[in-house]
């Protein structure tokens, strides 16, 4: 497989292990699709939506219309600019109408409220969010975050939007950038531990589970905290286990040397 690059001295080829790819959404395995292209529609709704409120605030938040007269109009182009010079554009809001000859206005656009024009532009965030996979909070819409739930939804976001586009990034630096010797001794991740870190009390209670079952030390949970390394003579890098704990296989024989010792 080769991939091919538009330059302006023309159009350079390239072997697969020359090149760092990271697919995207693909049906094939090769060739990435844009996110935006699958969701085409949504966003141009929301174009759409934005540029009809730009529009109507504009006018001044009056909708267009018609003028009707009773009777014929010699000048219908010399009416119209003039009424538009009067009365259109925000700066011109508000300004009392005088209508000649029996003229009466009757506005034909929808009110934003029967379009529906904040509730329109209040789901196409949500929908842009979820062709993103990203929780609307992070966007600045809170309607529905909470100080209980907001701490999750963030650990979602981790979980589910940046995750699985790190694990496309590790394989395809690892497939990609190690030598095939270099993949037994070296591997590559992304640390987000600092981004799943959760309130003080849940951290305290899991550092206390990994000392007590020894696979964490006391600088080891001293250095997820940017704390100062207690020195190795004070047992900071000592690693410890409840000493009430055996190997399954002795408890047969702690039983038996328990009522052996009781019945002596």
């Amino acid at each position: 497989m080769f991939y091919s690059y538009d330059t302006k001295d023309g159009t350079q080829s390239f072997r697969r292990d020359e090149v760092l790819h990271v697919p995207g959404l693909a049906f094939d395995g090769v060739t990435g699709q844009s996110p935006i292209s699958y969701a085409k529609n949504a966003i141009g709704m929301s174009l759409a939506a934005e540029e009809y409120g730009s529009t109507f605030f504009a006018n001044g938040a009056n909708p267009g219309g018609v003028l009707e007269h009773p009777g014929v109009v010699k000048d219908p182009k010399r009416l119209r600019e003039s009424w538009e010079s009067v009365y259109r554009g925000s700066s011109n809001a508000h300004k009392i109408a005088v209508l000649e000859e029996g003229m009466k206005f009757s506005p034909i656009a929808i009110p934003p409220e029967q379009a529906q024009f904040l509730e329109t532009r209040k789901f196409q965030t949500n929908e842009i969010c979820r062709i993103f996979r990203v929780p609307p909070h992070m966007v600045g819409d809170l309607e529905r975050a909470t100080f209980s739930n907001i701490e999750y939804q963030s650990i979602e976001f981790v979980v589910h939007t940046i995750r699985p586009w790190l694990v496309r990034w590790e394989q395809a630096m690892k497939n990609q950038l190690l030598l095939p010797d270099e993949k037994k001794e070296y591997f590559i991740r992304f640390n987000v531990d600092g981004l799943l870190r959760g309130d003080f009390k849940t951290r305290q209670e899991g550092y206390s589970i990994g000392i007590q079952n020894g696979f964490l030390s006391p600088n080891d949970v001293r250095e997820l905290e940017d704390l100062n390394l207690i020195p190795d003579e004070l047992g900071g890098n000592r690693h410890m286990i409840n000493g009430s704990m055996i190997d399954l296989k002795d408890v047969g024989k702690w039983a038996d040397k328990y009522s052996t010792q009781k019945k002596q």
